[in-house]
């Protein structure tokens, strides 16, 4: 099925493995916590257990390195496409309150990426991802 929309994560390459990882799962996070109607429904096994609903649609995971992560961010601030924010300094922070903060405190143009989320339509999307690679 090709939708309408897509959701795109971009992840810094010289992070580290586990870093990685984080960044893509609090970023994608942002987006569901976001944007309500990329949710599916809700998951049942066999026996009768419930899970929770995941994304109706495919995450493509991009990386690239931090200018071009920079680039992503002010495309999609300049087009007005809903985004989430990793920055270097969440790597450090203690709970969320300290998150926001630490985000607060620098000018747009000077955070320190470690990653960044997009959701949006699809062509739209592809043009602000422009320049990085699907991650491998």
């Amino acid at each position: 099925m090709r939708f309408d929309t897509k959701i795109a994560i971009a992840v810094r390459s010289d992070l580290a493995v586990w870093q990685k990882l984080n960044v893509t799962a609090f970023l994608a996070s942002g987006v569901a916590a976001g944007i309500p109607e990329v949710a599916g429904k809700p998951y049942e096994d066999g026996s009768g257990n419930r899970y929770l609903e995941m994304f109706r649609q495919p995450v493509l995971v991009y990386t690239g390195p931090a200018a071009a992560l920079a680039a992503v961010r002010e495309r999609a601030v300049t087009r007005g496409m809903p985004a989430a924010v990793y920055t270097e300094e969440l790597f450090w922070t203690g709970d969320d309150d300290a998150n926001r903060d630490a985000v607060r405190a620098v000018a747009a143009e000077d955070l320190a990426l470690a990653g960044i989320a997009v959701y949006g339509p699809r062509n739209a999307v592809d043009k602000v991802c422009r320049g990085l690679a699907l991650h491998s």
